[in-house]
């Protein structure tokens, strides 16, 4: 059995951490697929549960120098307790509670008569809390409220505070110490007891008692660096473990010559150049946190716009509870201005909701009883009842979350070259900035000029900015996507998207509203039109086909009666047979009466339908003709400007729909569609993307995703449009939130945007790398250039990946064509 896990890793610095990683999990039998995502910090796995355990799992982590932490949600709160008498008391209720499974830790104090308590809501409920410390006795009271506990951002918060204090630290000595080394060089003044010219021992000294603490803020990448390096997966931390080592040791040797009496040696000390690269990077990491946790601001505005707590009626009362607490069923108050916490269905009251932040509309939907609501929308104007259908993981909120976070978490088939080079690289960085040392020196030139071109190899290289080139971009891209409505299930399908050069349009639902109307009744001899309409409207009954709701719904407003309909057969893509009052009797298109040996009395009238964009649907009773409804379906205002954009883009549109070829054609020439495949049964839908497929074109099937699901499924990308409220379907890589064609456009559009800057970013990456390594190794100085000072190498590294973090932010002022600023953004 397939197992799907997320977790955190904690300890990577740079890319070539999560290759590593990556390596060794795939090297054990059972795991299926193993992806981690630097720039988020989380391993995505798949893996046989009877080959392979979670235990098996953390310990390979663990054995290459990370860690694993699992995905769990933490809640912290804190309950007042009536009753307790003594702190026995407190002890029972902490022994009691304390063995309920998710329950991580509980503290009851007796003197404030509270008790705090970390739980994993995902395992047990605040409302088993409660019943355990009744059982025992004693009477939980109202909670204090507490906001639920983010461990992960907890983590992070805590990880970017240690290194900012780590920063401050090494500036605070690296300052000075470049101050003593560099400022008799340009004429600053120095003491004289620090001064090589009068004391050379004393010089440095100092310089090497202002390094030792900039060494330990800095001690990870020398702990990190060199475990790795004894591993066989060396990192970024490698590279600047060995640069500032070098250069240490050799200031160390230096002094101990100064001391010994060879004064030469104190106009190369190089400590300077140790603490300014440690503190530069640290300064780097640091601001690379920063930004990195400013690609994941979609999910963070997405989660914020689910309440806290819910207003459940419970034995006529009203209980406000945790919104982790309210259960399937439960029957849930919400008073005008307030959120609705969770999905389910009215069933008192009646009001206007501000559905945007699922659809985009600004104006409010008409709310009445039986109707759905959608948590996180706003009530407007009235007070409602509901009840429960959809909570926790199962809400339309939650959904496009989960899609966003693994869209965020999933890797682009773009990233695969960066990553096999980032496989490779330290070790071929350090292999360049040795034998560029030794050519140095063999070449004639002395130690100290070897050793600086070893140190500004090894700390100009910068795997992290391959690393981050391509993920930081889809994390911001897919945010985007969904601040406009538009969900990609994953980082291919961002990244194929801005290949397509064909798109399929199913029509009813997609290009027209899906709403159809009856528009003409014609009747045949001996029939009149309620006859006809009674006997349509009596057989489409039982049938979810919207033209067969319109029929129904005709005959509702004309209040004419239905008859009984003693049999109901479906026959896909043709119609339906019922019998009613033993009269035989078929209903569908064209396609239909042919089978069915039926003679079309009426074809002039139904090409002259047709030719009007409505669909004739033919009625025969007993084997003969009896009449022909006509229902049709009015065009999205929105359809043709879509399509006038998609043409623009320099894409074909195509339009398949089961319509006969003159209501299509009809149709098709309303909007501008270029291709009109017609008559195609939905079996066949996928068929026809196929045979388009097979010209050599990228296709898209843009459909509602139920009947359409063979077709979205063979397509290189398959779009579901209209369907927020059910984001989670498989058959689509694409979500559109909306019933907007529109929102297609602003998919490519922002594919092709998202692509350009990891284009952008890759090409810095490599760039930099490319120019930086070569530089470093003093190809330039060779030829009469400049030679590349440590120091500056140190601070390149250290911003090259924040440049890279910080091009791929640019995708925020992302705006579709015809953006205008009055238009409704969902997060």
């Amino acid at each position: 059995m397939s197992e799907k896990k997320e977790f955190n890793v904690i300890g990577m610095t740079c890319s070539a951490c999560a290759n590593n990683i990556e390596r060794r999990l795939k090297k054990i039998d059972g795991i299926e697929s193993a992806n981690v995502n630097f720039a988020i910090e989380k391993l995505n796995i798949v893996f046989d549960e009877t080959k392979v355990k979670q235990e098996d799992i953390i310990n390979a982590v663990k054995k290459g120098g990370y860690d694993l932490e699992e995905e769990k949600k933490t809640r912290n709160v804190t309950i007042p307790i009536d009753g307790m008498t003594c702190t026995a008391c407190a002890t029972a209720i902490e022994r009691r509670v304390g063995k309920l499974e998710g329950v991580e830790n509980i503290t009851v104090n007796f003197a404030t008569e509270k008790a705090v308590i970390n739980y994993n809501s995902d395992i047990t409920r605040l409302s088993d809390i409660k019943n355990t410390i009744k059982k025992a006795g004693y009477t939980p009271l109202e909670i204090d409220k507490s906001d639920e506990i983010d461990a992960d951002k907890l983590r992070k918060e805590k990880e970017r505070k240690i290194l900012w204090q780590k920063f401050i630290t090494a500036t605070t000595f690296a300052i000075p110490l470049l101050y003593i080394a560099m400022g008799h060089m340009i004429g600053l003044p120095i003491p004289k007891i620090i001064n090589p010219h009068y004391h050379p021992v004393y010089f440095a000294l100092i310089q090497l008692i202002l390094t030792i603490p900039i060494v330990i803020a800095g001690n990870k990448f020398y702990i990190n660096g060199y475990r790795n390096l004894i591993k066989r997966e060396p990192n970024m931390d490698t590279l600047v473990a060995l640069g500032t080592s070098a250069a240490i040791l050799y200031g160390v040797y230096a002094t101990f010559e100064i001391i010994n009496g060879k004064l030469e040696f104190a106009n190369d000390l190089y400590f300077e150049s140790a603490g300014v690269i440690i503190a530069f990077i640290l300064l780097g990491k640091y601001l690379e946190t920063v930004t990195k946790g400013k690609t994941s601001d979609a999910i963070k505005k997405l989660m914020g716009l689910q309440p806290k707590t819910a207003l459940v009626i419970k034995d006529n009362e009203e209980i406000e509870i945790p919104i982790d607490e309210v259960e399937v069923g439960d029957i849930i108050l919400v008073k005008p201005g307030e959120k609705i916490p969770v999905d389910g269905i009215i069933v008192e009251g009646n009001t206007s909701v501000d559905e945007a932040m699922l659809t985009g509309e600004s104006i409010p939907v008409e709310k009445n009883k039986g109707d759905k609501v959608i948590g996180a929308s706003i009530n407007k104007n009235g007070t409602i009842k509901f009840r429960a259908a959809k909570v926790g993981k199962d809400t339309a909120l939650s959904q496009i979350i989960k899609l966003v976070e693994e869209a965020q978490g999933s890797k682009a088939p773009i990233a695969k070259m960066a990553d096999i080079i980032s496989g490779y690289f330290v070790p071929i960085v350090i292999s360049i900035a040795i034998i560029s040392g030794l050519i140095w020196y063999f070449s004639g030139a002395s130690p100290v000029f070897s050793l600086t071109i070893f140190i500004a190899v090894l700390v100009i290289a910068c795997p992290c900015a391959l690393g981050l080139a391509t993920p930081t971009a889809i994390m911001v891209g897919t945010g985007k996507g969904a601040e406009n409505g538009v969900l990609f299930k994953n980082g291919g399908a961002l990244e194929l998207t801005h290949k397509l050069n064909t798109i399929v349009f199913d029509k009813t639902g997609t290009i027209t509203e899906g709403k159809p109307v009856v528009t003409d009744i014609i009747v045949a001899d001996n029939y009149t039109k309620n006859e006809i309409l009674s006997i349509a409207a009596s057989a489409e009954k039982g049938s979810e086909h919207p033209l067969g709701e319109a029929i129904v719904k005709e005959a509702e407003n004309k209040n004419i009666s239905l008859k009984k309909v003693d049999k109901f057969i479906a026959i896909p893509g043709h119609g339906i047979e019922v019998i009613i009052e033993n009269k035989d009797i078929y209903l569908g298109n064209k396609k239909l009466m042919i089978e069915k040996n039926i003679e079309i009395t009426l074809e002039n009238e139904s090409d002259r339908l047709a030719a009007e964009g409505k669909t004739p649907m033919y009625i025969s009773i007993d084997g003969n003709l009896a009449g022909i409804i006509a229902v049709a379906d009015t065009v999205k205002p929105s359809s043709k400007d879509a399509i006038r954009k998609l043409h623009d883009l320099g894409i074909k549109v195509a339009m398949i729909t089961g319509d006969n070829r003159k209501t299509a054609d009809a149709i098709a020439k309303q909007v501008g569609i270029d291709i009109v495949l017609a008559e195609v049964l939905p079996q066949d839908k996928a068929n026809e993307v196929k045979k388009l497929q097979e010209t050599g074109d990228k296709v898209a099937m843009v459909g509602d995703g139920i009947n359409d699901a063979p077709a979205l499924a063979q397509a290189d990308v398959g779009i579901a449009i209209g369907s927020g409220t059910d984001v989670a379907m498989e058959s689509a890589d694409i979500v559109l939130m909306k019933s907007d064609l529109e929102d297609v456009v602003t998919a490519i559009e922002l594919s092709k945007a998202t692509i350009r800057n990891i284009k952008q970013n890759l090409f810095w990456a490599f760039g930099y790398n490319t120019l930086g390594i070569p530089i470093a190794a003093g190809v330039l100085y060779a030829f009469g250039g400049p030679k590349l000072n440590p120091m500056i190498a140190g601070a390149a590294m250290a911003f090259s990946s924040v440049s890279v973090v910080t091009n791929a932010l640019r995708l925020k002022g992302f705006k579709p064509t015809g953006f205008k600023p009055s238009h409704k953004k969902l997060i």
